[in-house]
Parts: structure tokens; sequence; C-alpha cells
């Protein structure tokens, strides 16, 4: 298996870029449509729209990223001699990833939510969850290629 994950690694690596892409442009552009859903009416047309386009981003797109992410990521850890446990960066990456799987878990419950006209937050609440996902995309990538400590 060792000699497998190896010699796929190019490809596992790849795949893994190309799901925390579409991750990550799920998590950008959900809360956004938070904060327009929260100016329209419960049951407008405009309302209901917003159900819709929050649902598909987050069920066909956003979770299935995820997943793809976690898969490719989990494989490449398994990939010898890739990882360094004994290094910094790893432990701050992973709590990031873990911390950012949370965050889709709550945008999760926020659709739900809307899904179901319950919504009472403020805008300002979902504009500031919209920075979230950058804030932790940024130390995910600082630790990856500065590798710092």
């Amino acid at each position: 298996m060792s000699d497998a994950l190896i010699w796929l690694y190019p490809w596992i690596k790849s795949l893994h870029v190309i799901s925390v892409i579409a991750w990550m442009a799920g998590l950008l552009y959900l809360p956004r449509l938070f904060v327009y859903h929260c100016d329209t009416p419960p049951g407008s047309e405009g309302s209901e729209r917003f159900k819709v386009m929050e649902y598909r981003l987050f069920r066909y797109i956003m979770s299935p990223a995820m997943h793809a992410a976690w898969l490719f990521g989990l494989l490449m850890v398994f990939t010898p001699g890739l990882v360094d446990w004994s290094a910094g960066w790893v432990h701050m990456k992973a709590l990031s990833v873990i911390l950012m799987t949370v965050l889709h878990t709550v945008f999760g419950r926020w659709v739900r939510v809307f899904r179901h006209d319950r919504a009472r937050r403020p805008q300002r609440h979902y504009r500031i969850a919209n920075e979230l996902p950058t804030l932790l995309m940024i130390v995910i990538v600082i630790m990856v290629i500065a590798r710092p400590f």
C-alpha cells in the first residue's frame, strides 16, 4: 500500500488541491448568500431562491469537496516520509483544518435555519462569519508552505 501511495502522490496531491479550492469557494460564498438572504422577507420569491442556492451549494459542492479534501489529505498523511510529526506546523495545520470542518458544520446548520425561516441574526453576524474561512485559509497556507515552526 505504501508503494502505491508514493507512486500516486502527485495525483493525490493534485486532487487534494482541487478539492480544497472547491471547498474554500463554498466556504467563502455561502455566508455571503446568508448576508443577502437576511434582506429578503420570509416566504418571498427571493427568499425561496436563496434557500435553493444555499442548499445546493452546501449539499452538492461544499460537502463533497470537504469529504474529498479530507480523503486525499489523509492519504497524503499516510504516505511514508511525507509528514514529520515532530514539526509544529503539522499540528497547527491539522487544528486549522479541524476548525474549518467545524465551521463547515455550523454553516450547514445555518442553511437549515434559513430553510425553515428561523434566521434571526443580523447581517453583521454573517459578515463576520464570512471572514473566518479566509483567516483559517491564511494559517493553513502559511503552515504548509512556509512551515514557520
